[in-house]
């Protein structure tokens, strides 16, 4: 299934449906959520998680708003529209499919005179950007998938598979592509702490493919690629610059910057959606800060693992600076330095195609 839809049953009113990712690998439970600011609260406690899967639950929570709400009149209702989009951008500022698909919508709905077209085209427009997430993804995949060799033990840091898109995967997706197309790989799953994104979650994608995977701790990503026993690294991004710099999370660029010391390519795998030209640099992009009991405890055990009153940073991102990147997997092909050119034609073949 996918990890976010609209979902409606007889006699009931449309809700956002996703898996609960915060639950995963233990349990597999579903949300179904009924109020625009449920939405919101799933996007920051990471319920959902994973910039494409945030857009297009920021896009489902715009249509739940103009569904829910009880305005009489289009401005009245683009008012509501205005008021959800608001509490949304609020969750998690540094994945960009978050405003992009928010403003979507927003431009979509504002273009309506009639409230009823308002809240039809809202929900039209959500479900084309999930619709879209997915074929593009495998278009993604399929690209990517050529630049892994025959054998390769791939490193792969977070999650970045159909739980963080709507359905298939960015970096994850490649990884797919390459296993679906017979090549012989071996993945090397960071945990990805503090959340263990990629022991919860990547493993347990990996597993229901059928993938062969290890799991290492973060802190041994170095010794692997020392040693030789990593032909490329994969990993996705919550926001690309203009310039190439690429946001992700948290631990991403210690990996960048390791790899190219030890000669082997570094790629990010990102969705056109994830490009934003409109800022210049890695410095220009938010950095969200998470709470510090994400730190401080082992919050899925519910046990506190360090002194009380520690101080505590928690950054859930940090940026790689475009000289550690290789090159840039979309689905409209592989951006390479200079990546201020060669960023611009990937999105230029986007809006053609």
């Amino acid at each position: 299934m996918r990890s976010v839809e609209w979902y409606k049953d007889k006699g009931r009113p449309g809700v956002v449906r996703m898996i609960d990712q915060r639950l995963l690998p233990v349990e597999f439970r579903l949300l179904e959520l009924e109020e625009p600011e449920d939405v919101a609260r799933a996007i920051r406690d990471m319920a959902v998680r994973g910039a494409p899967a945030i857009g297009a639950t920021a896009g489902f929570g715009m249509a739940l708003a103009a569904h829910r709400s009880q305005a009489g009149g289009r401005d009245g209702l683009l008012r509501d529209l205005e008021q959800a989009a608001a509490a949304l951008l609020a969750t998690r500022p540094t994945a960009v499919n978050l405003t992009w698909a928010v403003e979507r919508v927003l431009e979509r709905a504002a273009d309506e005179q009639d409230v009823e077209r308002v809240r039809a085209v809202a929900l039209e427009e959500a479900q084309s950007i999930a619709d879209e997430d997915v074929a593009v993804n495998r278009r993604l995949g399929q690209t990517g998938a050529a630049i892994v060799p025959e054998g390769a033990t791939i490193l792969h840091h977070c999650n970045t598979g159909a739980l963080a898109t709507v359905d298939y995967g960015t970096a994850l997706g490649v990884i797919r592509a390459a296993h679906e197309a017979g090549k012989r790989i071996h993945v090397l799953v960071d945990e990805t702490r503090p959340r263990l994104q990629g022991a919860r979650l990547t493993a347990w994608e990996l597993q229901q493919a059928e993938i062969p995977f290890t799991l290492i701790a973060d802190n041994a990503a170095g010794h692997f690629m020392r040693t030789g026993q990593v032909e490329v690294v994969l990993v996705g991004a919550d926001r690309v610059a203009a310039n190439g710099d690429v946001a992700n999370k948290i631990g991403t660029y210690k990996l960048a910057v390791v790899a190219k010391e030890n000669g082997v390519p570094f790629y990010p795998c990102v969705p056109t959606s994830t490009i934003d030209l409109s800022t210049p640099t890695g410095d220009d992009i938010p950095i969200e800060e998470r709470p510090s009991e994400e730190i401080t405890g082992i919050s899925f055990l519910g046990r506190q693992v360090v002194p009380e009153g520690a101080r505590v940073a928690n950054p859930a991102f940090d940026v790689t600076p475009h000289r550690y990147v290789t090159g840039i997997v979309t689905e409209n092909g592989i951006a390479y330095p200079p990546f201020a050119t060669s960023l611009r034609q990937v999105m230029e073949a986007s809006f053609d195609s």
